[in-house]
C-alpha cells in the first residue's frame, strides 16, 4: 500500500536545471504552475527570491480565501527547493540534470505534520497526487516551445 503521507512524481522538463530552479526559487512564479488551484497569488512583505531560511507568504484558496506563511528548510542552490508551514509538511523540488533538460521530482512529506488525519478525512491525501502531476505538467509546459 502506498504512503499516503509521502507522495513523490517526477516529470521530464526541457529545461536546465538553474533554469527551473529560478522559476521555482521566485513565489509569484507559483500561481502560474500550480497544479491544485488553491496558490493564488503572492504576499508582498516576502522575497521576490528565494533563500535559505526565507519567510515567504502565500495567497491561498480552498473554498474560502485565507493566507499561509512557509519557511525555506531546504535549499541547494539549483538542486533542491523545499519549504514548509506552520503544519509541519514539506513540498520539495529535486532536479537532475538529464539529457536534453532535468527530471524535476516534487515531493510531498506529511510525516512530521500535525493533523494528518485530517487530510484522510477530507480526502486532500486522494487528491494531492494528480495535483502534484498536474503541477509538474503545467512547470514542462512553462519550458517548452511554443507550437
Amino acid at each position: 500500500m502506498a504512503d499516503p503521507y509521502f507522495i513523490s512524481r517526477t516529470r521530464f522538463v526541457p529545461a536546465p536545471p538553474e533554469q527551473i530552479f529560478e522559476l521555482l526559487a521566485t513565489p509569484a512564479m507559483h500561481p502560474l504552475i500550480d497544479g491544485s488551484d488553491t496558490v493564488t497569488g503572492v504576499q508582498p512583505n516576502g522575497p521576490e527570491r528565494l533563500s535559505a531560511g526565507a519567510k515567504f507568504g502565500m495567497d491561498m484558496k480552498i473554498g474560502a480565501p485565507y493566507k499561509i506563511m512557509n519557511y525555506v528548510v531546504e535549499f541547494e542552490e539549483g538542486r533542491r527547493l523545499g519549504w514548509r508551514h506552520f503544519y509541519g509538511h514539506v513540498w520539495r523540488y529535486i532536479l537532475e540534470p538529464a539529457d536534453g533538460g532535468t527530471l524535476v521530482t516534487e515531493e510531498w512529506d506529511a510525516h512530521r505534520m500535525r493533523g494528518r488525519l485530517g487530510l484522510r478525512i477530507t480526502g486532500f491525501t486522494r487528491r494531492n497526487p494528480a495535483n502534484i502531476e498536474r503541477t509538474l505538467e503545467n512547470l514542462a509546459a512553462h519550458f517548452s516551445p511554443a507550437d
